[in-house]
């Protein structure tokens, strides 16, 4: 159960059942705010907060990790942890937390969605008709059964994406850089370029990485069928804006629909700039893919339940930025969470402590990721006060906590 004094900040509007979560849980000292916060702003908000959530909008870079005095760890109300510093969290012992899978059905429908809409040429009739134009026509417009999707990134909400097309009696195209078995009778193409030359639609699911930066290029672009249709719900990243523009405006490309950009507005008060807002036939969405009301609300219940599980139990299971230990429960035991430098001779003096305290050790669990280790230790002792002095005396020391 929480101490009472546990500050959590929640940002950017997060659903209203990461509240109620973490107050079944014990925890109330909850601060909700529907915006997103930065520079000094953020920085005096999170310097005495123990957990802080947010979206997209927020970025804790190294000086916001910096400021916070009391951080545990951070909690990603989304899939995406790229608004986020890993590597300095890391090294200051904050594990990141997101949800990965809350959302996977919500972005599969949109993008299902998009597909139809731009197959019947509805984005561009829609715009015609609003001018006052009446377009009725079939020229342009196609059933999408038979027609192929060539999914690029085939994860949770890749796979989900295409099981939903075959349902609508697509042919379903998949490529990802590991391997991965086809669900239902997707086909995997056997390389990027041969996808893009097969596809009538191209639909990207891919994290944002050094390689997926920009793999929508002019290149890629021009190796895509000739009037074929590109569904970004992925990464801002993922496309080069200004080639897909230039694609559109000769006819290359038939339609697009995006819902993520290089650049987002900071806020629904900020005007969002496109090259993209000048055609008829591209969708443009407000990065909008897993806003939904059960996703939202699914994602609170996710996250929340990670944090909680750190808190009281020391549990880094699906952290992303961590090295990943996954605990049983600790009743009528003390717990100890040890954070430090992956360096030799640590576990050593660790139990040297311990040793030279006549300490029972009931059971220990130790991961190490790159430059730093966890280990949560189980131990019989009453008042452990002087044994964590000790232990944060030891010079790899990142962090020690006594788990409640």
């Amino acid at each position: 159960m929480a101490e009472n004094d546990t500050r959590i900040l929640l940002l950017e509007g997060i659903h209203e059942a990461a509240v109620e979560s973490l107050a079944a849980a014990g925890y109330r000292n909850v601060e909700r705010l529907t915006h997103s916060l930065a520079g000094s702003d953020l920085l005096d908000a999170i310097r005495d907060v123990d957990f802080i959530g947010i979206r997209s909008r927020t970025h804790i870079d190294a000086t916001a990790l910096g400021a916070a005095q009391k951080l545990k760890a951070v909690g990603c109300f989304c899939i995406g942890t790229n608004q986020v510093d890993l590597d300095t969290a890391r090294r200051m012992g904050i594990p990141v937390f997101n949800a990965p899978f809350s959302n996977t059905r919500s972005v599969a429908e949109l993008a299902i969605a998009d597909i139809i809409l731009l197959m019947r040429g509805i984005p561009e009739k829609s715009a015609r008709a609003r001018r006052g134009e009446w377009a009725k026509t079939a020229r342009h417009a196609h059933e999408v059964r038979g027609k192929c999707l060539g999914i690029v990134g085939y994860g949770r909400i890749g796979s989900q994406l295409g099981i939903l097309a075959e349902g609508l009696g697509m042919q379903v195209l998949y490529y990802d850089i590991e391997h991965k078995l086809p669900l239902g009778n997707a086909t995997p193409a056997n390389s990027f370029e041969e996808l893009l030359q097969e596809a009538d639609v191209v639909s990207l699911h891919v994290p944002e990485t050094p390689v997926t930066r920009n793999m929508l290029d002019t290149n890629a672009i021009r190796a895509m069928r000739p009037g074929s249709l590109l569904i970004n719900a992925a990464r801002g990243t993922v496309v080069d804006i200004e080639a897909l523009a230039e694609a559109l405006e000769s006819g290359h490309i038939g339609g697009a629909a995006i819902d993520v950009f290089p650049v987002e507005p900071k806020s629904n008060k900020e005007i969002f700039e496109s090259p993209l807002r000048r055609f008829d036939n591209v969708i443009l969405t407000p990065h909008i893919g897993g806003a939904t009301e059960e996703a939202q609300y699914n994602i609170a219940r996710e996250v929340v339940a990670k944090l909680v599980r750190y808190d009281d139990n020391g549990s880094t299971a699906s952290a992303v930025n961590f090295p990943q230990v996954t605990i049983p429960d600790h009743e009528g035991r003390r717990r100890i969470l040890h954070i430090h430098k992956n360096e030799p001779g640590v576990m050593e003096q660790i139990n040297h402590v311990f040793s030279k305290h006549g300490v029972n050790v009931a059971a220990q669990y130790l991961e190490t990721q790159a430059d730093v280790g966890i280990v949560v230790m189980d131990i019989e002792l009453d008042d452990a006060g002087s044994l964590l002095d000790e232990l944060r005396a030891i010079p790899a020391t990142i962090r020690v906590r006594l788990l409640h």
